[in-house]
């Protein structure tokens, strides 16, 4: 009895299987899409249209545009951990662990993971001045970042290598001044086609390090 219970639910376990990698599938083209047109340009029609598949095929997925829009924004972030977070990032700590990150955040835009370029540095310029339930997504995942960025230097400063940070206000400032680096130079490479923009930004981001590092960790940066 057993077995033939589980055998009747191995068909449906199949199916729910295969939808999800075929979703998976649509969304990986659906961030391509958005990082290059926007959000507001990644329509179930258009979609439909680069993939090949019919409106309502599209639709048993996604009941409407803005449910597309949201899962888009939930696996490019899937996507941007994956790619900017190394797998032997934990066997780091304080300064280099921070370095090592906003380098892999380098490799990723450089390498142009998504098409149009960083997908979160995209997004929230569409949508920052546009309340509602996508910018809320985005604002979210763009303060996870910003909060990692704070852990980690904060992680530095208690570890003794960074001399002159002694509160939360100096270690967002620090954190704020490393992103403002990493998102002016996928601006500069995206519009410019400056191709150097994130030698000058590793360049910037070291120099500031190096400038508030205690001389035992600055050379490891």
């Amino acid at each position: 009895m057993e077995a033939d219970r589980v055998n009747q639910q191995t068909p449906k376990k199949r199916r729910t299987s295969q939808g999800e990698r075929t979703r998976q599938s649509i969304l990986r083209v659906a961030v391509d899409v958005a990082s290059v047109e926007g959000l507001e340009g990644l329509t179930i029609g258009r979609l439909a249209a680069e993939i090949g598949m019919s409106k309502s095929g599209l639709f048993v997925h996604f009941g409407s545009k803005e449910e597309l829009q949201l899962a888009t924004v939930d696996a490019a972030r899937a996507i941007f951990v994956a790619e900017v977070v190394p797998p032997d990032l934990g066997s780091f700590k304080g300064i280099v662990k921070l370095w090592r990150l906003c380098d892999a955040y380098c490799s990723y835009a450089e390498r142009k993971v998504f098409r149009g370029g960083c997908f979160f540095a995209a997004a929230a310029a569409e949508f920052d001045g546009r309340p509602g339930p996508i910018r809320d997504a985005i604002a979210t995942i763009m303060k996870e970042w910003l909060s990692t960025l704070e852990n980690l230097v904060r992680e530095a400063s208690e570890l003794g290598e960074l001399f002159s940070l002694f509160s939360n206000v100096e270690t967002a400032q620090l954190a704020f001044e490393i992103n403002a680096l990493l998102m002016g130079a996928n601006w500069a490479l995206q519009l410019h086609d400056d191709q150097q923009a994130f030698t000058k930004a590793r360049a910037a981001i070291r120099q500031r390090l190096h400038s508030i590092a205690t001389s035992t960790v600055a050379a490891n940066v």
